[in-house]
């Protein structure tokens, strides 16, 4: 039996377990290798643009420059590891302008839609609230959104319409001097309308009805020209001022056939078809055209002759027509028959 030196043996266990712990170093060493060697692709999609890139970095923030791409310090990404590839998505931060009710601030998104961004603000789009664009439309930068509050109402009111102001020459008064001949009233109306609020302020009225509740009388003011006073009547728009300062107003003028009739007449007495006395100023019409009792001032058309205020008391013509009292056959004769205009009084 082989008896060693124990220095030998000593020296022999050494070797022994130096051996031990280097042949697991070198087993390990091409894994080692192979590790530091190993790299990974990452698909990269940054809004329209997708970047393939592989690297043996693991850092996304090195990926990404590595890859080119620049995030500001509001960008932000996400990552989604895969089976063979490292999915990257960049999130770039967009500036919105918001116009909310009139208020107005810039917001900060990352891509989502309006609905999405209006939730996220606890702010609402629906009702009388109306957005520029539709609830499902993306955000974008530099986008501009507005919400407006929008209000509609019938509303029913009162108005008042102003009178207007005629000035008629008078030769009666001397020259520049003025003198209110009627007083001006002011007229009102019942309107309804459709009322439409913009956040709070009126933006549109549109009338749908109005009721006259009162006709507006216009002011005339008689202007002195400085000459003599006039034999004829002065007639403008709603207003005759005769020919002795009588001042009346009318509401409409129409044309009519005229012509005379005396009590004289074959089948005529004093009495009227209303059962007053004849008298000059008694007016013959038709009443499904002209109503009894119904006040006229009557001039011819040629201006030559004005028989002056009438009042519609008897009968016996037919259509527009009108037969003008007289009380003797030869102011009859001489009247004749002619056109006229009838200003019917108010």
């Amino acid at each position: 039996m082989l008896v060693l030196n124990p220095a030998v043996h000593n020296r022999m266990k050494l070797i022994v377990r130096f051996f031990a712990l280097l042949l697991p170093m070198l087993l390990l060493l091409p894994l080692l290798s192979q590790t530091a060697d190993a790299k990974t692709t990452y698909v990269i999609t940054d809004g329209d643009q997708i970047v393939v890139h592989t690297t043996s970095e693991t850092d996304p923030h090195h990926v990404l420059e590595e890859a080119g791409l620049t995030l500001s310090a509001d960008d932000t990404f996400t990552t989604a590891p895969g089976t063979d590839e490292t999915e990257i998505t960049v999130r770039r931060c967009q500036t919105v302008t918001l116009n909310y009710c009139g208020q107005v601030k810039e917001i900060s998104s990352y891509g989502e839609t309006v609905e999405a961004l209006l939730n996220r603000l606890g702010l609402t789009a629906y009702g009388t609230h109306v957005a520029s664009v539709s609830m499902n439309t993306m955000t974008y930068d530099g986008m501009t959104l507005t919400v407006d509050d929008i209000l509609q109402e019938e509303q029913t009111y009162t108005q008042e319409v102003p009178f207007e102001i005629n000035y008629l020459e008078d030769p009666s008064l001397p020259a520049g001097q003025q003198k209110i001949a009627v007083a001006g009233v002011p007229g009102q109306v019942r309107v309804t309308a459709n009322v439409t609020y913009k956040n709070s302020v009126e933006a549109t009225r549109t009338v749908i009805s109005e009721t006259i509740l009162r006709q507006s009388v216009d002011q005339v003011v008689m202007v002195g020209t400085g000459g003599n006073a006039p034999n004829t009547p002065i007639i403008s728009d709603g207003v005759i001022i005769t020919a002795d300062g009588e001042i009346l107003t009318y509401k409409r003028s129409q044309r009519f056939v005229t012509t005379a009739y005396s009590h004289l007449d074959p089948g005529c007495d004093m009495t009227t078809a209303t059962g007053t006395t004849v008298r000059v100023g008694t007016v013959a019409i038709d009443p499904s055209v002209v109503a009894y009792g119904t006040r006229m001032f009557i001039v011819s058309e040629d201006g030559e002759y004005v028989y002056g205020i009438g009042t519609a008391e008897d009968c016996g013509v037919t259509g527009r027509h009108l037969d003008l009292y007289f009380p003797t056959r030869e102011q009859c004769v001489q009247y004749g028959g002619r056109f006229a205009t009838v200003y019917f009084l108010n």
